[in-house]
């Protein structure tokens, strides 16, 4: 499969690469957001700073050019906004997102993930699907907003956020 383009947009929302000159900002805006992010993904559990930022551009780029993993900052206008990527498994994409917590409510992670969507249709995927815990009501409202179909649930493996109910539903959208 053909990675994905390394910018995405709408008329709202731009989607682009995550590149190392992005490190200082990636730091401030998930740091500013981690107790929010925090209560929902493992990797903010602990607060988030340069060095996590480093990892995850320093991890994203290999995934990148190995094809395993598609990462790209959200932009509202020229402002960082959140993060949201494409994991590649061979019979779907499934996407994942965040924003800070300054953000939410406006839209933008399901404008993102429609892009996204869009995407990994155009590059050939049967079907995208979108995971999150039970308790995580807001990431669930954007694949149900977006016409995905829950296909179930599944125990989600230890450790867990601290909001996390352990139970992650699954949502897919076949290719039309």
């Amino acid at each position: 499969m053909e990675a994905p383009a390394e910018t995405l947009a709408d008329e709202v929302v731009t989607l682009r690469r995550w590149q190392p000159r992005q490190l200082e900002t990636l730091a401030t805006v998930a740091g500013d957001s981690a107790a929010h992010l925090g209560a929902w993904m493992i990797w903010a559990t602990n607060g988030y700073g340069r060095r996590e930022a480093a990892g995850f551009l320093e991890h994203t780029a290999r995934n990148w050019a190995e094809g395993k993993t598609y990462d790209f900052a959200i932009l509202a206008g020229d402002e960082i906004v959140g993060g949201t990527g494409m994991i590649i498994h061979p019979d779907r994409i499934e996407i994942g997102y965040w924003l800070s917590r300054h953000h939410t409510g406006r839209g933008f992670v399901s404008r993102a993930a429609k892009l996204l969507v869009d995407e990994a249709f155009r590059l050939g995927a049967p079907e995208v699907e979108i995971r999150h815990d039970e308790n995580n009501v807001a990431s669930g409202a954007v694949p149900a907003r977006l016409g995905f179909t829950m296909i179930g649930d599944e125990a989600t493996e230890p450790p867990l956020a601290p909001a996390c109910a352990g139970v992650t539903r699954i949502w897919r959208l076949k290719r039309p």
